[in-house]
């Protein structure tokens, strides 16, 4: 697939990964072959792409006006030849997909799994991260989040059931504090902040028979990863406010019980998106294709 866009690949690599030896792993060249590939093409074009430093790598203004234009040129590019192999009866390849962690646990036993196993010549590539990127850009096929996240130029194919948050707190934290009997209750109670990928506070979402209310919770403790939320609310630090699928063993095995059940109806569904105007290679319509089967 690289054959003529070698140099291309290697500076939207370097450009994504930030790294020149994460980008001569990812395209499988020695990190020498990579610097010179970018290098030639600074030589070609007559400018510098990146600052380079002993510790950090990073676009030069020019730079960042060229992977802008480039980036769209080399995905349509690697669409023609998936194309062009698109007569394969089975799916093979590489199939690059973007999700949240959350998302990632929560699809890969119904949906990614059971696609690995269909088609065994298909590399799944899976990067898991909490902020919204532009798949396109960043070389993706397709990502996985909800879909009131979803940019609406892209094509969204729902599935599993909507997503239920769930407020949960350790039986020891119930013991001393008490349960909240409605949203309001929350102020006197101990509170597990969630600090999102931008950088603001989220405020926790309830309704109840046409009552909407969103509270900027207090505690005195604020996290950015789940995992971590989780490991606070069973030390009885305070209440969490998280989806179901991140709570659903807890619960099961009583480390942590739920409060506010009747305030926390379903909310948007997870989806597959992927841009519209691309040529849909075969690897992700085999996923699609799994994904409708399924629901």
């Amino acid at each position: 697939m690289r054959s003529g866009l070698t140099e291309f690949e290697a500076v939207l690599a370097v450009a994504r990964l930030g790294s020149f030896r994460a980008a001569a792993g990812e395209l499988e060249m020695s990190t020498s072959a990579l610097s010179q590939s970018v290098a030639s093409l600074e030589a070609h074009l007559g400018t510098r792409l990146f600052h380079r430093t002993t510790r950090s790598v990073r676009l030069t203004e020019a730079g960042e006006r060229f992977v802008a234009d480039l980036a769209p040129a080399v995905a349509g590019i690697r669409d023609a030849i998936v194309r062009a192999g698109d007569d394969a009866t089975t799916p093979s390849g590489t199939l690059r997909l973007n999700s949240s962690t959350g998302a990632a646990r929560s699809l890969m036993l119904p949906f990614l799994i059971p696609y690995l196993q269909r088609y065994p010549k298909v590399h799944l590539d899976l990067v898991t991260e909490e902020r919204m990127i532009d798949i396109v850009r960043e070389g993706f096929d397709a990502g996985f989040r909800t879909l009131d996240t979803v940019p609406g130029d892209m094509i969204a194919v729902p599935l599993g059931s909507p997503i239920r948050f769930a407020v949960v707190g350790s039986p020891a934290y119930f013991a001393t504090y008490g349960r909240p009997d409605a949203p309001t209750d929350l102020g006197r109670h101990r509170c597990i902040r969630a600090r999102m990928p931008a950088g603001h506070i989220y405020r926790w979402e309830f309704e109840r028979h046409g009552e909407a209310i969103s509270i900027d919770v207090e505690g005195q403790l604020t996290l950015s990863q789940t995992d971590l939320m989780l490991e606070a609310a069973r030390a009885g630090l305070g209440l969490t406010y998280l989806a179901e699928f991140h709570v659903s063993n807890d619960l099961a095995a009583g480390t942590l019980e739920r409060v506010l059940d009747d305030w926390t109806p379903p909310f948007d569904r997870l989806c597959l998106y992927y841009p519209g105007r691309r040529h849909v290679p075969a690897t992700l319509r085999a996923l699609i294709e799994l994904i409708r089967e399924s629901g």
